[in-house]
């Protein structure tokens, strides 16, 4: 399979896993809409809303909690949208939330840097 979050998924793409457990994995998103923007996608690949089944839909919803309030807090970002798109606005073709923190003005940080102050514990 020629996936690319199948790949980052497996370790053969690197990536800045900000969480991991047995049913997701979320990494902060290469070209993000905003600083902090991570994206939240099944370890068992399955394409779309269509697809995926209620578990694991439920638990990424529970998991885009803890990210969201997590990435607000520590990135100081007033608020934040969940998106997930699917068909052929769909760019990879593997089921993956959005958390896209938003911000008064805007908040440019180097990925690096956004990943230390999100895995950082306190």
């Amino acid at each position: 399979m020629d996936c690319v979050f199948c790949k980052i998924i497996n370790g053969e793409i690197p990536s800045y896993k900000v969480y991991e457990d047995d049913i997701v994995v979320a990494f902060l998103d290469i070209n993000p809409f905003s600083t902090g923007h991570t994206l939240i996608v099944p370890k068992v690949h399955t394409l779309d809303l269509e697809t995926i089944d209620d578990e694991t839909l439920n638990h990424i919803m529970m998991v885009a909690r803890k990210i969201a309030k997590d990435i607000t807090r520590k990135l100081d970002a007033p608020g934040y949208t969940l998106i997930q798109n699917n068909g052929f606005v769909e760019e990879v073709k593997h089921f993956h939330l959005h958390v896209i923190p938003k911000y008064k003005k805007d908040k440019k940080m180097d990925i690096k840097d956004v990943y230390e102050k999100i895995t950082q514990s306190e």
